[in-house]
């Protein structure tokens, strides 16, 4: 095979060799396509796999440390990487890889009877007898089922639903066919779906505990959290003594606002558990989200204290935004940062956390250097594309027309209770909401996924073959299914209101479905929160959201979103009713806090409340990044936070273009 065949095909070439137990073969062939496509995920794999039977060990570390590079997640690799190290004699070392592997890749069944293996060994009787037992049930699988394990945690979400699809048409009662196409649907963000499989196979196994751990995932996604805190409630009911039952207790708990009951099985789990950094992690954001920031600190410190390389407590300090990093703990975000057994997360984690760190000192290179790895880390795992949002953009101008909204005009629910606040995150959003939700008339909620779920349902199955499904759709519903998906978006966010007469959405993204807003709930209203596009795009990119904004990872794809928000906007605002839509700009509210609170106030038909200018003293729990910041009297410490990055900001500019200065236009 010469260095000019066909890439695919020498990469069977190279598959071949391997299985014939021609290494040196497989590894010319495997470092002849390196040499011309450096980052080639399966050709790196090859090559560590040949130079490991070869007995070439410091060759097989180079090229599995790159692999690692170029594919974080790929469970393969650390179970190649477990294969060599135990080669070598390092059994702790093959341990932790092994591990490694199977929690990137459960379907791995040599990396399960290796630990099998090394956990007996070690005394490690009851570890031992559960990595035997989880290689069991992967091999009990079906061929098909144990194919799509392996391809979801590969990435090949796609090939994973077909061959899924397929094993469910011939037996459609399959339990665990039915739980691995819902986790299917709910990467893909299709969590109806995935609700309605976990439901329909618990009916079918009502003992099987994966898929009501399973089941929790999905509602709490879909932020039903009441029922996904009765399915807590239901294997507390079962065992109320296990740890694992009660943690999601607390996190149920948590998420349904009863914060006293979650705090009170965090340490429930603490005393069975000491000092278990997960669950000191979470009992931290608890606390963080019901205003205990001291308590918090305290919680996340402990957490990081047992587990130096635990990323989300040391983000969890930093996202606190009050914090300030001694300087012993900067060497220590420094060394964890470089160590080369912290996981992929875990080091996005750090990296921002160090970010943070480096910017409370005023060292804006480093800083910038800091958040730009963890960025990097981060958009190694997302699959956003500029491309394809500018595509979902145009569709909605090309589609949603002034004539659409004369034809369809009327016909939705005609609910007033719902205020959304769209935009992009870091924009203002949250003080908007906390201004609003001061008011005795409205009730802050969160940033609430119905929308988008109903845009998810209206795209239906083909959303790859026809991505314009949705909007096009929005022509041809007739008045009473228009109502129907209004009436539906009120019952379903009930659950999130105390029983004001009106409550807030401050999901950002909505603002991307707004014409299917204005057509479903006419007479709702819509607040733009809008902030100078480079103090909100670099704001953006310093925050590691918890799921979602996958644009903000890269300053170009961040400035060219941005980019098209405000195009987008601008084409709502010339299609709808004079007035449909308030801008509220981040800047001017900072400058005549009272009189930005009476307009949005007079907008949205609300009597003035002196509290609305208090808002940081009303007392609600806050989920977004800027809990704590609204939780202060309103100051300007946020604005021009990008000026001593400038000189690292060429791209976003760039990405911006004219909307760098038209962004009020």
């Amino acid at each position: 095979m010469t260095a000019t065949a066909e890439p695919d095909q020498a990469l069977r070439e190279a598959q071949k060799a391997l299985q014939a137990g021609d290494f040196a073969s497989a590894a010319r062939i495997a470092e002849s396509l390196l040499a011309d496509r450096p980052d080639s995920q399966d050709a790196l794999y090859m090559a560590a796999v040949s130079a490991r039977y070869q007995g070439r060990h410091d060759a097989a570390l180079s090229h599995l440390a790159a692999l690692k590079r170029v594919a974080p997640d790929y469970g393969r690799a650390y179970q190649e990487e477990g294969h060599l190290k135990r080669a070598l004699g390092d059994m702790a070392g093959a341990v932790a890889a092994f591990e490694r592997a199977t929690r990137y890749n459960p379907s791995l069944v040599a990396s399960w009877t290796a630990l099998a293996d090394l956990y007996q060994r070690a005394g490690q009787l009851d570890a031992s007898a559960n990595a035997r037992a989880q290689g069991d049930r992967v091999r009990a699988l079906p061929r098909e089922l144990q194919a799509v394990t392996n391809h979801i945690h590969e990435g090949r979400v796609f090939r994973a639903e077909e061959i899924a699809r397929a094993f469910l048409q011939r037996h459609p009662t399959h339990v665990e066919g039915m739980r691995l196409l819902a986790d299917i649907g709910s990467r893909l963000g299709v969590q109806e779906d995935a609700d309605f499989l976990l439901e329909s196979a618990i009916d079918l196994d009502p003992e099987n505990i994966q898929l009501r751990l399973d089941y929790i995932q999905v509602l709490r996604k879909r932020q039903k959290f009441k029922e996904a805190l009765e399915q807590a409630r239901q294997l507390m009911a079962r065992d109320p003594d296990n740890p694992l039952f009660q943690s999601h207790f607390a996190i149920e708990s948590m998420q349904a606002g009863d914060y006293e009951t979650a705090l009170d099985y965090f340490d429930r789990v603490l005393a069975r558990l000491p000092g278990d950094a997960a669950t000191l992690v979470s009992r931290g954001h608890a606390l963080k989200t019901y205003g205990r920031t001291e308590d918090a600190i305290d919680s996340y410190r402990a957490a990081r204290d047992v587990a130096p390389g635990q990323g989300d407590a040391w983000y969890g300090l930093a996202n606190l935004k009050t914090y300030t990093f001694s300087d012993e703990e900067l060497a220590q975000l420094e060394t964890q940062f470089g160590s080369p057994d912290v996981d992929h997360m875990s080091r996005i984690h750090i990296a921002f956390a160090l970010g943070k760190a480096q910017e409370d000192r005023g060292n804006h290179d480093a800083a910038f250097a800091a958040y730009e790895k963890g960025n990097a880390l981060k958009h190694q795992t997302v699959r956003y594309t500029t491309e394809q949002m500018q595509a979902e953009f145009e569709a909605q101008k090309t589609i949603c027309t002034e004539d659409l909204f004369q034809a369809q005009s009327g016909k939705g629910c005609a609910a007033r209770d719902p205020i959304f606040i769209v935009g992009l995150p870091r924009a203002g959003s949250t003080l908007i909401e906390q201004i609003l939700a001061s008011h005795p008339d409205v009730d802050g909620t969160l940033e609430l996924p119905n929308i988008l779920s109903l845009a998810h349902r209206l795209r239906g199955r083909k959303q790859l073959t026809d991505r314009e499904r949705y909007p096009r759709i929005l022509h041809d519903l007739p008045a009473e299914e228009l109502r129907a998906l209004g009436e539906e978006y009120i019952e379903t966010t009930r659950i999130h209101r105390q029983g004001a007469a009106f409550f807030t959405d401050k999901m950002p993204n909505n603002f991307r479905h707004i014409g299917l807003i204005h057509l479903i709930l006419p007479n709702a209203k819509i607040i733009d929160a809008r902030r100078h596009p480079m103090d909100c795009c670099w704001s953006g990119f310093k925050q590691l959201f918890a799921e979602g904004q996958e644009f903000t990872y890269s300053l170009e794809d961040i400035g060219h979103y941005y980019r098209g928000y405000v195009d987008l906007m601008a084409h709502w605002e010339k299609v709808l009713p004079e007035g449909r839509i308030l801008r509220v700009q981040h800047e001017d509210v900072l400058d005549d806090l009272e009189g930005q609170v009476r307009r949005l106030l007079d907008y949205c038909g609300l009597p003035f409340d002196p509290a609305c200018v208090d808002f940081h003293k009303t007392d609600r729990a806050v989920r977004t990044a800027s809990s704590e910041q609204v939780r202060r009297p309103i100051n300007k410490s946020g604005v021009e936070q990008w000026r001593p990055y400038e000189a690292h900001l060429g791209d976003l500019k760039d990405a911006l273009g004219p909307t760098l200065t038209q962004y009020r236009n």
